[in-house]
């Protein structure tokens, strides 16, 4: 059986990943800053501030997927903040190439998170597809980086694949919790304009591209992992409040109040583009979840 070694693993998509890797047959390992115990996964330390990480791991990997990375939407955009969710993404990296090439053994592909804010923090009637520049505002230039480093490993020969990740939806944790919350509560409605695109994708269906990913040999580069679905913050929220069965009466939130409160990190609050899900599809990949309400469905009758 063949090993899958995942970086920031014990996270929101790790976990289920891991369950998806081990349904097709495959082994899997966890680096992780802290020793844990992982069910019946293997989990091995490093400290990449410190560039130490246990070899055993890396000699066993047949492929390497790459999830670490400091939560964007944790914690305000300070200068300290902003170096840590750059570093977290690109030292870990780093490291991992240095002892991949130390250890003699390449992994058959090296997979990397991205984000769609790649192509910057924007409202915009483009449709933004895989051939486009980068941003050069502070996320665009993040992913920028953090592509650019996991293509250090194409460099070295390993088959490489970089998603570039819309808003993940999971039936526990992550955006979806936050906005389930307020619509609970009876205070559903836009934020800012309402206007701003929300690229986003069922967990299951990004955890399916990264198994297409590990065995799919034709697959490299980047490809926008968002689904097919174009839904504004508006549509967005009404259609969770419809399907909880919620009013969704209450007035939009100004902007400025959420400028107030998240800082400059709001813009990833208030402003967004469609991203085109075309390249995945004409690789052949079907979504179980293209369109939201099936997905919110879907999501919402598990908890």
């Amino acid at each position: 059986m063949e090993t899958v070694l995942i970086t920031g693993g014990t996270g929101l998509i790790g976990c289920h990943l891991i369950r998806k890797l081990k349904e097709k047959g495959f082994n899997t390992a966890l680096l992780s800053r802290k020793k844990l115990s992982f069910n019946t996964t293997p989990v091995f330390t490093w400290d990449p501030d410190k560039n130490i990480v246990d070899p055993e791991p890396i000699s066993m990997a047949d492929y390497i997927i790459h999830l670490a990375g400091a939560g964007l939407g944790d914690k305000r955009w300070t200068e300290k903040r902003r170096e840590i969710i750059l570093s977290s993404r690109i030292k870990t990296g780093e490291l991992l190439l240095k002892k991949v090439l130390e250890s003699g053994k390449k992994p058959k592909a090296f997979i990397s998170a991205s984000g769609i804010g790649y192509y910057g923090t924007i409202t915009s009637e483009k449709v933004f597809n895989e051939t486009d520049p980068h941003s050069n505002d502070f996320i665009g230039e993040v992913c920028r980086k953090w592509e650019e480093m996991a293509d250090r490993f194409k460099d070295s020969g390993i088959r490489t694949v970089k998603f570039r990740t819309g808003v993940v939806l999971s039936h526990k944790g992550g955006a979806l919790d936050r906005m389930t919350t307020t619509v609970n509560l009876g205070l559903g409605s836009p934020l800012g304009s309402g206007k701003q695109y929300i690229p986003w994708i069922h967990i299951d269906d990004l955890c399916n591209l990264y198994l297409k990913a590990v065995e799919d040999q034709s697959m490299t580069g980047a490809w926008n992992a968002v689904s097919p679905e174009h839904t504004t913050n508006s549509e967005f929220m009404r259609i969770l409040a419809k399907v909880l069965e919620k009013p969704f009466f209450f007035p939009a939130v100004p902007s400025f109040v959420l400028k107030i409160l998240f800082g400059r990190m709001s813009d990833i609050i208030l402003k967004g583009s469609r991203v085109s899900a075309g390249k995945i599809i004409s690789s052949g990949y079907k979504f179980e979840f293209p369109d939201l309400e099936n997905a919110l469905k879907n999501l919402l009758s598990e908890r």
